[in-house]
């Protein structure tokens, strides 16, 4: 059986292109996405990341009860991730040439979850919450992945390996819940 392989790599019209536009770094021609719709979706992201690291932040301390120390735990190390998929998110913004947006008055109206805050310290209502906001983040982080496909596999990567750390977090959560 014989196959034929067309491919045919131009490294010479490869190397001619790579040199002009120096000043764009990473992001050559054959990128193959509309990078500025990325960052924005980038940006949108981050704005949901912080969202949920403020709302595990705030759960971590406010939780009460008898198993407050276990909830707590597992609130505080959700919190970091967060926070780390924010920072990681954001450095790829800064990668595809554009500006990480952190900014306070725009983070709720950007996030992809909300920032909810249960009475009393009720750790049911507060795992609850984080469940629905990881199932949220999970549904929509599936939605950029299959959106970028093939055209940005570095964005695709990161997103893959945040969604891979969102699902856990709803995995433990429902170990927590009971459910």
């Amino acid at each position: 059986m014989t196959t034929t392989d067309d491919f045919v790599l131009d490294v010479t019209r490869i190397r001619d292109e790579a040199r002009q536009r120096m000043e764009k770094g990473p992001v050559t021609d054959t990128y193959g996405m509309d990078k500025d719709r990325v960052i924005a979706v980038l940006n949108d992201v981050i704005a949901t990341e912080v969202v949920c690291w403020l709302r595990y932040t705030r759960h971590a301390i406010a939780a009460t009860g008898i198993d407050r120390a276990q909830v707590s735990a597992e609130f505080t190390e959700h919190a970091k991730e967060e926070l780390d998929h924010a920072l990681r998110a954001a450095e790829r913004v800064s990668q595809l040439g554009g500006d990480p947006d952190f900014d306070p008055a725009s983070l709720a109206r950007r996030a992809h979850t909300d920032y909810a805050t249960p009475d009393d310290g009720d750790l049911r209502a507060m795992l609850e919450n984080n469940l629905l906001a990881e199932r949220i983040v999970i549904s929509t982080y599936q939605e950029i992945i299959r959106w970028l496909g093939d055209q940005d596999p570095t964005t695709r990567r990161l997103m893959e390996s945040i969604l891979e750390e969102e699902e856990e977090h709803a995995d433990d959560l429902v170990d927590l819940i009971g459910v």
